[in-house]
């Protein structure tokens, strides 16, 4: 039986109906991470396969302690089979990977070069893709295009999941809804270093994706959550204060004009969509205020009360103290 050290590397694979790929997979991670000569541990997420992929996996378990299985009850997603694996972790570094063979494990020694080269997030860049245009590659430009402008992350391609983590970076992130595709923008707020290297991308051989264009308008939804959290998450009054000011001004606005139309011109205003327009948007205004005050209290609420920082330190540079006795 092989001998269990303490890692150094964790691989995390989020894994779904995949029977058919588990003996293949372990193959080939197998010759690639014994070339590294470096301890290391396979979480594999059984994200509550249908099939036998967690007999499967348990199979290769008995006969490779390295390999460590994670069975949900049910489905959760792989955001949540990524969040489960990097909870469990004990290498410094953290990598990343479909379980369906298309991405190649060869990679991993060039992921890891750019991570020994300072950098905290190494991501895959699929140049090559081996799936449909329209209804995969297309819809995969346009989101990681939009994901780029919106979090000032420069990816060329968010959705591979082939990518290496420092340890520090993901253990201070919790991913919800599709979230694993946003991981770098999310920790972007720590002051991350990010690279990002073209990387193999082989044709599935067995069994069928779980993924189709729906997934494109939840990344877009989880989208919006992540410009919120990166910008207002512990300022909330900055952005519901800054709607609420133009609200309660076009209002005022309005009032003012009709005000004016009333007292020197001496028109009916009982009648005028003007009035009903003009009360509304003050009343929003002073909602939005009130929301952005509320949210700021909740945001207080939330880090004093579980100790929660709003800084992240990447090291501290101390003088150490001369013993003047003798």
């Amino acid at each position: 039986m092989t001998e269990v050290l303490r890692p150094e590397l964790s691989i995390v694979i989020p894994i779904y109906n995949e029977a058919d790929n588990i003996e293949p997979l372990y193959a080939e991670l197998h010759a690639a991470l014994e070339e590294l000569k470096r301890p290391y541990e396979v979480l594999a997420v059984d994200d509550g396969s249908l099939d036998q992929t967690f007999d499967k996996l348990k199979a290769v378990h008995q006969r490779d302690p390295r390999w460590r299985v994670i069975r949900f009850r049910r489905n959760f997603g792989q955001s949540a089979a990524f969040s489960a694996g990097f909870d469990l972790a004990q290498g410094d570094v953290i990598i990343t990977m479909d379980g369906d063979l298309q991405n190649d494990p060869a990679d991993i020694p060039r992921l890891l070069e750019k991570i020994e080269a300072g950098y905290d997030v190494v991501s895959g860049w699929r140049v090559n893709r081996h799936d449909k245009f329209l209804t995969r590659r297309l819809p995969s430009r346009m989101a990681n295009s939009l994901i780029s402008k919106v979090t000032g992350i420069k990816l060329h391609d968010y959705g591979c999941s082939l990518k290496a983590y420092r340890r520090d970076v993901v253990k201070n992130i919790r991913l919800y809804g599709e979230m694993h595709r946003l991981i770098p923008a999310l920790a972007s707020w720590m002051g991350i270093q990010v690279a990002e290297i073209p990387v193999n991308h082989m044709p599935r051989k067995f069994g069928r994706s779980k993924y189709g264009l729906g997934r494109t308008v939840r990344v877009i939804l989880d989208l919006l959550t992540v410009k919120f959290l990166l910008d207002y998450a512990t300022r909330p009054i900055q952005i519901f204060g800054l709607l609420g000011l133009f609200s309660l001004s076009l209002g005022g606005a309005l009032g003012i004009y009709l005000s004016i139309l009333k007292l020197i011109f001496d028109q009916q205003l009982g009648d005028r969509p003007l009035l009903l327009l003009a009360v509304l948007l003050i009343m929003i205004g002073i909602q939005l205020i009130v929301m952005g005050l509320l949210g700021e209290l909740v945001v207080r609420t939330y880090h004093e009360t579980q100790g929660k920082p709003i800084y992240v330190v990447r090291e501290i540079l101390k003088t150490k103290k001369i013993d003047n006795e003798r």
